[in-house]
């Protein structure tokens, strides 16, 4: 049986992991759990799963999660904020720690787990955007595992297997497209409802509003850099609207290896926990006949604008990277208000990167201080150039 922790367990792969993990018999244990502020699911997820530890967002609510614990007699303790991250990151006797929390709140949690040498499932781009050269290396120094569970580099990862990475020659990152992909409408008249219409996966709002801007597959290529170890020069991306081939890697002979599957979370989630064994999946078998044809499309770069912005972030590095990260966190917060138009997000995300002076440091710290700063930044000049 293996001990399991997941951070951010009211989101989309959260809760599709414990969806998995209920189905399994003895398993997984689940030790820890974490909310921002759903309070109404983690009472429920405590009464199926019934962890030591949960953390949620502010004190109030973990007073209130303790009380209801106590007085259900579940022997379940409750923290809040980063501390309380920290606390189910690093619960003694979990052996893989999930990480789902959506943006970069999670970082300091993860660092701390690899610290205590837990093996990491992340699907937390976020953070490898952030600093992801110090979290590959604290993973090598503690001998812990970092095993993807985007569909994407759950499939370069199987793809890749023993193989050195000097035989890559490219990775051939997979993307449905979005909504927006083969559309004429104008950018800056797309409204929320339709950006959260994805034609394929149901995901966060967040991350689905990264989806039709195609900054998620921006950020996905640096974060197959990082954890592959490849230059982003030999990250293709491909558009790729029946989401059936997950990714694929090209090696130096000319092969090239892709991982198939009809698009379900549940088996890059059941990979990475269950890694390296295969185990039965629960998932509908992949008929080709009946998917009848698979299409390829070169992406846009110029109506995608943030995808041009992060592969030009990738390729100058240090702290340009946790900059688009930040100043697009804002700006998709913004958009998904009302306050600003689709075309804005990338518009913003392109100024700030513009304006920023890069800071060569392999200190964590100073990371965080960008984002901070780049976060309130990015508010101030939203709020005097758009609303």
């Amino acid at each position: 049986m293996k001990n399991i922790a997941v951070l951010g367990s009211s989101g989309s792969i959260g809760v599709q992991t414990l969806n998995f993990i209920a189905k399994t018999k003895n398993e997984f244990k689940v030790c820890g759990l974490s909310v921002n502020s759903n309070i109404e699911l983690l009472q429920k997820q405590i009464k199926q799963f019934k962890p030591s530890v949960v953390s949620v967002g502010n004190q109030q609510d973990a007073n209130k999660v303790e009380l209801w614990c106590k007085k259900n007699r579940y022997n379940t303790k409750a923290y809040f904020g980063i501390d309380g991250l920290n606390k189910v990151a690093t619960i003694k006797e979990v052996d893989i720690v999930l990480f789902s929390v959506v943006g970069s709140i999670g970082l300091k949690s993860l660092l701390k787990a690899i610290e205590a040498g837990k093996n990491i499932a992340i699907a937390n781009k976020e953070s490898l955007v952030m600093a992801g050269s110090i979290i590959m290396k604290r993973a090598k120094e503690k001998n812990v595992k970092i095993l993807p569970v985007d569909s994407e580099h759950s499939a370069i990862f199987q793809c890749i297997g023993e193989e050195k990475k000097e035989s890559i020659k490219k990775i051939i990152l997979t993307a449905s497209g979005g909504p927006f992909y083969k559309s004429n409408k104008k950018l800056s008249t797309i409204t929320v409802e339709d950006a959260l219409a994805h034609p394929t996966w149901e995901m966060g709002k967040k991350i689905t509003i990264d989806s039709a801007t195609l900054m998620n597959k921006g950020l996905e290529a640096i974060e197959a850099s990082v954890l592959f170890g490849v230059p982003i020069e030999k990250i293709e991306i491909v558009i790729h609207p029946q989401s059936i081939v997950h990714s694929m890697v090209e090696f130096n002979d000319g092969c090239v290896m892709a991982q198939l599957s009809n698009p379900d979370m549940t088996l890059p989630i059941q990979y990475a926990l269950s890694y390296p064994e295969r185990r039965k999946c629960f998932i509908k078998p992949l008929d080709l006949i009946q998917t009848q044809k698979l299409e390829f499309y070169k992406p846009d770069f110029k109506k995608f604008e943030c995808l041009k912005i992060a592969y030009d972030c990738a390729r100058v590095g240090w702290t340009m990277p946790a900059v688009m990260n930040a100043s697009n966190e804002i700006a998709v917060e913004y958009f998904l208000d009302n306050k600003i138009s689709f075309s804005d997000i990338a518009s913003i995300v392109k100024t700030m990167t513009s304006k920023h002076k890069i800071i060569k440091t392999n200190n964590i710290q100073k990371y965080l201080e960008v984002d901070e700063n780049i976060r309130q930044q990015t508010v101030n000049l939203i709020e005097e150039r758009y609303i």
